[in-house]
This record gives structure tokens, sequence and C-alpha cells, in this order.
């Protein structure tokens, strides 16, 4: 037979085939983890940018070791006085964020109180404010 060359045991091609399959399935498995890397395990609800136009309504809870509590520097006597501030605060902007400010001093369950009063008064995002620990602090 004219230009048939006798088969001599030699690989004259590379088979691609495999290769391919391997590259394709690491490909597949490296999207997959990447995916489980990148996504958070907690949760987090993060303020978003204030534009020029728009301007986010913080309202301020500052609860002393002694003496009433404070809303935006205004001393409320009584819950009914935090409940209706709040309520109010959320009439005026539904996207109201309180920040409460508590002495290191103060009560677990008085903290707690007044996230209760800012729940019912319709306030569902609330940020803590804390200062920095001094050097000689414990």
């Amino acid at each position: 037979m004219a230009g048939h060359e006798p088969q001599s045991g030699m690989i004259v091609g590379i088979n691609v085939t495999p290769m391919v399959d391997i590259t394709l399935v690491l490909l597949i498995i490296f999207i997959v983890t990447a995916k489980i890397a990148v996504t958070p395990a907690v949760p987090m609800d993060l303020p978003r940018a204030a534009q020029s136009e728009a301007v986010q309504t913080v309202f301020s809870v500052m609860i002393p070791a002694s003496g009433a509590t404070q809303v935006n520097g205004t001393v409320v006597n009584d819950d009914a006085a935090l409940l209706g501030a709040a309520r109010a605060a959320v009439i005026g902007d539904r996207e109201t964020r309180a920040v409460i400010q508590a002495d290191g001093s103060v009560a677990h369950r008085r903290v707690i109180h007044t996230l209760d009063l800012l729940k019912r008064g319709g306030i569902n995002k609330v940020a803590f404010a804390a200062l920095p620990l001094e050097a000689n602090d414990p």
C-alpha cells in the first residue's frame, strides 16, 4: 500500500480529551468552593453610603449608669416617652437606625428593655456605640 507507514508501536498523536475532562472538573470544583468561601458566615446589615441628597436618620439613645435615658440629647422620664419618640422617628423616616450608647456599668436587662421598646416603636435597625479601652482599663 502506497503512502501507508508501517506501525512501529510509537504514539504519534496525543489524546487531549482526558486532560480537558480533568480541567473542566477542577474548574467546576474551584467555582463551587469559591462561592462558599466568599459567602460571609454571619449575615450583616451594613449601612448604605449616603448620597448628597439623602441623609440617614439616626435615633440616638444614651443610657447612663445613673439618671434618666436620653433620646437625641433630650431626657425621657419613662418608657412611654421613649416609645413615643421611637414611633415619631419611624413616622418621619422608615429607615431610622437607632444607636444605643450605654455606660459600661448599666445592667444588661436595662439595655435589653430599651431594645424591646425600640422594637415595639418600629425601629428594627440598631447599632451599639462604644469607646475604645484605655491603656489602664482592665
